[in-house]
């Protein structure tokens, strides 16, 4: 590893986890082999915050529940008082909370709406499909992002996107290879219509993916585009 690619000493990324724990747990090991590192000691310094007990993010984009916003808010103050610099949540819907306090976070956030479309402009220029949870699909955050860019944003029919929601929630609920299944047949579907990558916009389904017989050049990983996003915010 060259001096040019070392990371800056001091720096401190924080993570808000927990939303959910195993896409958290998977960020951070995408994360570790991202940093252009030969020892312990070039790794980023890392705080993490994990709650799983923030409320459901889709249930709070479809009504009028702001509990989970606040909660999201005072745990990133939380992180920036414990030393972070710089901010991660590996949450897509969490994104799709942040308008009204994204300008008050004492902290740059990393984010992983723009750091996926990144990626997919990156990969497929001609366009693709949003898979996410339905709280994000139903927010606009990805599509009107996408629309700013110029980028083409195909988003699945009704009962496709209630079938994707649900394999995130079975990876949620540690039944994986469930969720394998249920993705693979609408991604299956997706790219019979179109035969573009599908972007993973829910931090759950890179890990279905992972596990189906899908090719993995059929996904842009939100999870792997936020971690090499933060790994270029700390270069």
């Amino acid at each position: 590893m060259t001096a040019a690619t070392t990371l800056p000493p001091g720096r401190t990324l924080g993570v808000l986890g927990g939303m959910g724990p195993a896409a958290t747990a998977e960020f951070l090991r995408l994360l570790a082999l991202d940093v252009p590192a030969s020892r312990d000691q070039d790794h980023p310094r890392i705080v993490m915050l994990s709650d799983p007990g923030i409320p459901d993010r889709t249930a709070a984009v479809l009504g009028d529940d702001t509990e989970a916003a606040r909660r999201i808010r005072k745990h990133l103050f939380t992180l920036v008082e414990w030393g972070a610099d710089l901010l991660a949540i590996p949450c897509n819907t969490a994104h799709a909370l942040l308008d009204d306090i994204a300008s008050e976070l004492p902290a740059p956030l990393v984010d992983i709406v723009d750091a996926t479309l990144d990626e997919a402009v990156r990969l497929s220029p001609e366009g693709g499909w949003l898979t996410a949870t339905t709280g994000t699909v139903a927010s606009g955050v990805y599509q009107k992002r996408a629309a700013a860019r110029g980028y083409p944003l195909h988003v699945p029919r009704d009962a496709e996107q209630e079938r994707v929601h649900a394999a995130a929630g079975l990876v949620k609920a540690g039944r994986t290879d469930e969720a394998a299944d249920a993705f693979q047949d609408v991604v299956t579907s997706l790219l019979r219509r179109r035969p573009l990558p599908v972007l993973a916009a829910c931090t759950e389904l890179p890990l279905a993916h992972r596990a189906s017989a899908l090719p993995p050049e059929s996904m842009v990983s939100s999870l792997h585009a936020l971690s090499r996003a933060c790994v270029a915010a700390l270069l």
